[in-house]
């Protein structure tokens, strides 16, 4: 059974930095799709980030461009672990964090192509 757990959520000021982690396990995920969402009260799930590894063409990332630059996803696949480095954080980044995992989701931003969820993390970033 697939279950990812994320960690690393809190609260930090205004140009303060996060990391999260999404410990994942049930099965190899070394070439699976490993993404990271937001969502704040009242608004859809938003695509972040999204990571997929193959042996032949090596590691891919995508960004959303509210994002691009100020965070980095990777992932340690020896410790099935995705990371997402947040930097520069400001108070509209405030939002429970969700990591997702899918065998096929590359290349969409759409959280309903995501078959696998965490249960969140909040992140407050106060001014």
């Amino acid at each position: 059974q697939v279950q990812l757990v994320e960690s690393g959520g809190g609260l930090v000021q205004t140009g303060g930095s996060l990391r999260l982690s999404c410990a994942a396990s049930g099965r190899t995920f070394s070439n699976w799709v490993m993404g990271w969402f937001r969502q704040a009260p009242g608004k859809e799930r938003e695509f972040l980030a999204a990571l997929t590894w193959s042996g032949w063409i090596g590691s891919r990332t995508l960004y959303a461009d509210s994002v691009k630059g100020r965070f980095t996803i990777s992932r340690d696949n020896a410790k099935n672990t995705v990371y997402l480095q947040m930097i520069n954080l400001k108070p509209e980044d405030t939002a429970v964090y969700y990591c997702a995992a899918d065998p096929t989701a590359w290349g969409s931003r759409s959280a309903d192509e995501y078959d696998f969820w965490g249960q969140g993390t909040q992140v407050t970033v106060s001014s």
